[in-house]
C-alpha cells in the first residue's frame, strides 16, 4: 500500500511518524532516530508530509522537498485540536497527519536559507539591543546609588559618562 500523507513530529533526537493511505488507513507508525529520518523519507514514494512549524521545520521541509515530497508546515495552534488523547509524540504525529489533510487548513510558507539567515541576523540584533538597553539601565541605576543621576537614553549616558569618570569630586570610587 502507498502512503499518501505522513505527519512527522519533529524533535532533537527521535522523530515520530504517522502515515496513512488515500483511504485514511494507517500504513506506518514509526519512531526514528535523527540519523535515519532522511534515509527513510528518501525511500518513500512522493507524498504529502506535514510538519509543525517549529525550530528545524524549515530545514527538514527543504530536505524532504528534494526527494519530491510536498511539504506543508502547520502552526502548532492548528494541530492542537486534532490531538485525540494525551499529548505525546505519537499523538502529535497523528494529529499533524490529520490536520494536514484538512481541506481548509492554513499553512506556514517555508523559508529558504536566505530568509532564515536574515531572520537570524534580526534576532541576534534584537538580542544585542535588549542587552545594551539593560546594561545602560543598570549603569544608570548603579550611578543613582552614588547620587549621580543621568537622564534616560543611551545617548545621554554616552555623553555624560566620560566626564563622570574623570570627575574626582562625585563620590565614585575605583571599585564601584
Amino acid at each position: 500500500m502507498t502512503i499518501s500523507v505522513v505527519g512527522i513530529d519533529l524533535a532533537k533526537r527521535v522523530f515520530q511518524l504517522h502515515g496513512v493511505d488515500e483511504a485514511g488507513r494507517v500504513i506506518v507508525r514509526k519512531k526514528l532516530a535523527r540519523a535515519k529520518l532522511l534515509a527513510f523519507v528518501a525511500q518513500l514514494e512522493p507524498c504529502v508530509i506535514g510538519l509543525e512549524a517549529c525550530g528545524g521545520a524549515h530545514y527538514w521541509g527543504r530536505e524532504f522537498t528534494r526527494f519530491g515530497h510536498q511539504v506543508k508546515l502547520i502552526s502548532p495552534q492548528f494541530v492542537k485540536p486534532f490531538v485525540k488523547s494525551n499529548k505525546n509524540d505519537v499523538a502529535d504525529a497523528e494529529a499533524i497527519c490529520i490536520a494536514v489533510s484538512q481541506a481548509h487548513m492554513r499553512f506556514v510558507p517555508m523559508k529558504d536559507v536566505e530568509q532564515q539567515d536574515i531572520q537570524a541576523l534580526h534576532r541576534a540584533r534584537q538580542l544585542l539591543i535588549k542587552q545594551r538597553t539593560a546594561l545602560v539601565n543598570q549603569t544608570r541605576g548603579l550611578l543613582g546609588e552614588y547620587g549621580v543621576v543621568i537622564a534616560q537614553g543611551i545617548g545621554r549616558l554616552r555623553e555624560q559618562l566620560p566626564g563622570l569618570l574623570e570627575d574626582g569630586e562625585n563620590n565614585l570610587t575605583m571599585r564601584g
